[in-house]
């Protein structure tokens, strides 16, 4: 995924606390740059994340963790598969442990638009995900599966998953989008907003038009514009 600095470079209030994971310095000094104060944690120490997020009291919860190679590169793939599926399982069940601290708040996670299994399309997002396919995809949709679940039956959390396309642009390891459904990483980011200040519940395929996934739900509820592009700085 790209940068944690790459999100903030479009959306971040004033004085925001981020309980996140940025790798490298720069991207925390970018993140202080933009306003944004980070604390950084084990995203599988449970106890560590509990603290961070009953001291800042969130109103809004953002995941959009990954742990793949930079690129993609298909000689790491296989274990880049492995620790993303974990990411999105066991990542997502710790900020669980500590929900009950929250009084109240959204949540906006980062989700994938090519799990479906095979059927019609383009696929909408009641269609079933691809539970019994097998190899490495099977890992990946066993991830997705369980994110998603926990995102949208985690009360008090509101639970907003969001369906990304591969992603492409600044930070992401390519600049061109690749198989459908694609999406670039400006709208993805501006998506993410819209879903922040209109969705209280759900999931939305977001992508570029393709005839794999149809994104009329996220056009309609939120405003999703696929064309949606940074100015540049």
């Amino acid at each position: 995924m790209p940068s944690a600095g790459g999100w903030f470079r479009y959306w971040s209030p004033p004085n925001t606390k981020l309980p996140a994971q940025p790798v490298r310095q720069a991207e925390r000094a970018h993140l202080r740059a933009s306003g944004v104060e980070p604390i950084i944690v084990d995203v599988f120490d449970a106890s560590a994340i509990s603290r961070a997020i009953a001291a800042v009291q969130p109103d809004i919860v953002v995941h959009q963790l990954t742990d793949l190679p930079r690129g993609l590169d298909p000689s790491e793939m296989i274990e880049g598969t492995q620790r993303n599926a974990r990411m999105r399982r066991e990542g997502d069940s710790k900020p669980r442990v500590c929900r009950a601290q929250i009084r109240r708040a959204s949540a906006c996670h980062q989700s994938i638009a090519w799990m479906y299994a095979p059927g019609p399309e383009p696929h909408s997002e009641t269609d079933p995900l691809a539970l019994q396919a097998s190899g490495a995809r099977a890992t990946t949709v066993a991830g997705v599966a369980a994110l998603e679940h926990l995102t949208v039956s985690s009360p008090p959390i509101e639970g907003v998953v969001l369906r990304y396309g591969h992603l492409y642009g600044p930070n992401t390891g390519t600049d061109v989008a690749g198989e459908p459904p694609s999406l670039h990483v400006d709208a993805a980011a501006k998506a993410c907003l819209l879903a922040i200040e209109k969705a209280h519940f759900g999931i939305y395929n977001i992508a570029e038009p393709s005839g794999y996934v149809s994104t009329e739900k996220a056009q309609r509820e939120l405003g999703f514009e696929p064309a949606f592009r940074l100015d540049p700085q």
